[in-house]
């Protein structure tokens, strides 16, 4: 089994953490709330789309974290 190119952002809305889960590969996004309930889930994205969410991510002030980190560590 491969590793999928997989990115996880994370940012805070409205008071609240929200977590991204992108995967070009798949072409899927994946939104979750601070209990990690699915708030969107989109399929069936191309790798320019995927890149043009990640800016738009970005805006908010996001943080990418590593594949390498710790789970939360950047709190």
């Amino acid at each position: 089994m491969s590793q999928q190119n997989v990115s996880i952002w994370i940012w805070l809305q409205f008071g609240k953490i929200i977590k991204a889960i992108l995967c070009p590969d798949d072409g899927t996004i994946r939104i979750f709330d601070e209990d990690d309930k699915l708030i969107l889930k989109r399929t069936g994205l191309n790798r320019i789309q995927i890149k043009q969410i990640e800016n738009n991510i970005m805006k908010y002030g996001a943080k990418k974290l590593s594949q390498h980190a710790e789970p939360f560590k950047f709190l």
